[in-house]
């Protein structure tokens, strides 16, 4: 397993297992295969409503809680410092755990400024390790890391061969803030399971396509968090340290950026009012 050291000396891994749209009913399975391939970094979200069967599987797998990284998020709807305060402690419950080595700000909505607020506090106290934020565009991010006391430790953003988030990735680097990548098999738009460019080079080394593009990545500093519900997937995904891309490999790998989601526009008007309307609903 590679690690990096996070802007306030905490150690994550480069690796991670995520949990997005896994049901609850298979979280705590998924999240036992995954710790018995060998993750050790495990993200979540209060959104996901599967913290408590990770904290669950974390209870009974047999690993060390130091030996684990957990990450969460708080969830637009906790959004300002009084509702997030309480939902970080309500994660807390969750996960079965005294401390959260990662909080996120999920989306840039809502009194974010107050979410992170309560963050600082909670991890002055003990209750979080490191903080950050997800979602957060150039501007946004610049905005929120000009005027907070600690300068976010992670921004999770969508990051693939297909978009490789090279402004934010700069911007970031002024910050010291690493960048974590979400769906970073862009669950295989764009044909990435097949692309010729990946193929070509993942046959030098026996890999996949896949495992090129995570590789990638690693090699790029970006964290990587896929995920998979199948045991032969997670062993495939995890199977990247026992080979090296050269520059020329990662050169040409780099042109394969197109430079936009696979996914969502955050900067379209239309998806900050689904965001809008998605915090409105209540949880804690």
């Amino acid at each position: 397993m590679e690690y990096v050291k996070l802007n306030n000396g905490v150690e994550m891994p480069m690796l991670g297992f995520g949990v997005y749209q896994i049901p609850a009913e298979d979280t705590k399975r998924c999240v036992l295969e995954a710790v018995s391939v060998g993750y050790r970094s495990i993200d979540t979200a209060q959104a996901y409503a599967n913290e408590a069967e990770v904290g669950e599987a974390v209870r009974i797998c047999g690993i060390p809680r130091e030996e684990l990284f957990l990450t969460t998020k708080i969830w637009i709807s906790n959004g300002g410092y009084d509702k997030a305060r309480a939902s970080i402690d309500e994660s807390l419950r969750r996960l079965k755990t005294d401390y959260i080595d990662l909080m996120l700000i999920h989306q840039p909505f809502n009194d974010y400024y107050g979410t992170y607020r309560a963050m600082e506090e909670a991890c002055r106290s003990g209750k979080i390790r490191a903080i950050g934020v997800s979602n957060f565009m150039p501007d946004r991010f610049i905005d929120i890391a000009g005027f907070v006391e600690t300068v976010p430790a992670v921004n999770q953003l969508e990051v693939h061969v297909f978009q490789q988030q090279k402004k934010a990735r700069e911007i970031l680097g002024k910050y010291g803030t690493r960048i974590m990548a979400w769906s970073p098999l862009a669950q295989g738009k764009n044909n990435l399971f097949t692309n010729e460019d990946l193929t070509a080079v993942g046959e030098k080394y026996g890999k996949t396509a896949a495992q090129v593009n995570l590789r990638f990545l690693i090699q790029s500093g970006v964290a990587v968090i896929p995920k998979s519900t199948h045991i032969e997937r997670m062993e495939e995904n995890f199977d990247l340290f026992d080979f090296t891309l050269t520059d020329d490999e990662m050169k040409k790998l780099e042109a394969l950026d197109l430079g936009h989601s696979q996914f969502i526009d955050h900067y379209a008007p239309e998806v900050a009012e689904m965001f809008v309307n998605a915090g409105k609903a209540h949880m804690v």
